[in-house]
């Protein structure tokens, strides 16, 4: 008898198992799902990282804050030459010794000039650490349409280290129209620079060196340039030297003194003193004049020089030039009412009975205080509640004005009879 095989009686249970079919439009949108999801995380994720990051950053390692730039008020200095004159010596003694001078006689061979010059050529050198280039870099066409870099390049000086970047003082027109502002240091190193604040009265500016870009062997090669005085009467007639570009080529010398100091630049809201010198140079010169100690007494500009003297090396005398540089350093913008002035005279005040305070010359056209009513002839006795007993005195008081804030000038005005007191409230704005 045939063995049947046991498995066959279960043949009947078999079946086929047939895959899944495949919904695609579900597979479609759980994938487009999915993946928005991941791109909303990662979007929430760099969002929060964005967010957080700079506070954790600032929690874990915190940066400090730039160091505001200011500057000592000045004292009356005291050159070498003042020192001869004994303590014990009396009055009458100094007076007499200032009528009567003793003729000096100096034996001078060309081997003491040579001394002479070699020690000037040194102090040029030990100053011209805080001496730049800079560079104003501006893309331009040729005739053939092939494009080439315009390149304006004039000196600057360091003024100032904020910890964090060197803040060099230098002529606003070589750079106010360029895409980009490059700076060469003494020893050759370069970097770039931002602009960070101009005065358009003097035509100065501010930009920044950040210090990340430059190595530790270029940072030693820089210093900041002292500044000294110029309202010290012993200037006028001292020996100077001018670092920059006082010929019109970068990183040059040149040597000579003072010539006249009387010279005052009548400004809006500002005065100045012209220094100039005997030495004659480029009509577009620039760089510092340094006095014998090193210290900067003047930048170098000739817009202000007179007809015919174009090539004669003139500066903004340093000592007006403090607060500028304070306030452009400190990103700060200079409130401009403009006003021209000048001082009450003693005469002015004992033979006409003019008030004391900042006699109002000329008022700049379109300027708040046209607009306010300010007239030539008024007498500015008080700004903001302060008094003010001269032009100087508004001007320094003005600097504590914010641009754009609205100030209230007291002046005394000129009736038929007597001055009357009259509270003007000017709009200040930002000097243009």
């Amino acid at each position: 008898m045939e063995e049947k095989d046991p498995k066959q009686d279960f043949d009947f249970m078999k079946e086929k198992i047939k895959d899944r079919p495949v919904n695609k439009k579900k597979l479609l949108r759980r994938t487009i799902i999915t993946a928005s999801m991941a791109v909303i995380f990662g979007l929430v994720a760099c969002l929060t990282f964005l967010v957080l990051e700079p506070l954790f950053s600032n929690w874990l390692y915190p940066e400090e804050e730039p160091q505001q730039v200011t500057f000592p008020p000045e004292e009356d200095e005291m050159l070498p030459e003042d020192m001869l004159v004994g303590e014990t010596q009396t009055e009458e003694e100094t007076a007499a010794a200032e009528w009567n001078p003793q003729p000096v006689e100096l034996e001078l061979e060309v081997e003491d000039y040579q001394i002479l010059y070699d020690k000037l050529y040194t102090l040029a050198q030990e100053n011209s650490k805080s001496i730049v280039t800079v560079t104003g870099v501006t893309s331009d066409l040729d005739w053939f349409n092939n494009p080439y870099e315009n390149r304006d390049r004039t000196s600057g000086v360091i003024v100032a280290n904020t910890g964090r970047e060197y803040l060099i003082l230098v002529d606003q027109k070589r750079i106010e129209t360029v895409e980009s502002i490059q700076v060469t240091f003494r020893d050759g190193a370069q970097a770039g620079a931002v602009l960070k604040k101009a005065d358009p009265i003097t035509g100065l500016a501010i930009i920044g060196v950040a210090q990340g870009q430059l190595d530790d062997e270029a940072l030693g090669q820089i210093a900041v340039a002292t500044l000294g005085s110029s309202n010290n009467p012993n200037v006028l007639g001292s020996p100077v030297l001018i670092l920059g570009s006082p010929y019109g080529n970068s990183n040059s010398i040149a040597y000579g003194m003072v010539t006249s100091m009387g010279n005052i630049l009548h400004l809006p809201d500002s005065i100045y003193k012209l220094v100039t010198t005997d030495i004659y140079g480029s009509p577009d010169a620039s760089g510092v004049i340094l006095n014998m100690r090193g210290q900067v007494i003047g930048m170098v500009n000739g817009s202000f020089n007179a007809e015919g003297m174009e090539n004669q090396i003139s500066a903004i005398g340093i000592s007006e030039l403090k607060n500028v540089i304070e306030r452009l350093s400190n990103g700060k913008d200079q409130a401009h009412i403009g006003i021209y002035g000048t001082d009450v005279t003693l005469q002015a005040q004992e033979e006409l009975k003019v008030p004391l305070g900042a006699y109002v010359t000329e008022i700049e056209l379109d300027s708040p205080a046209m607009q306010a009513g300010i007239q030539s002839g008024d007498i500015v006795t008080r700004l903001n509640g302060e008094t003010v007993t001269s032009y100087g005195d508004y001007i320094s008081q003005l600097g504590h004005v914010a641009a754009g804030s609205t100030a209230t000038l007291t002046v005394m005005r000129q009736g038929q009879s007597e001055y009357h007191e009259l509270d003007i409230e000017v709009t200040t704005k930002t000097a243009e």
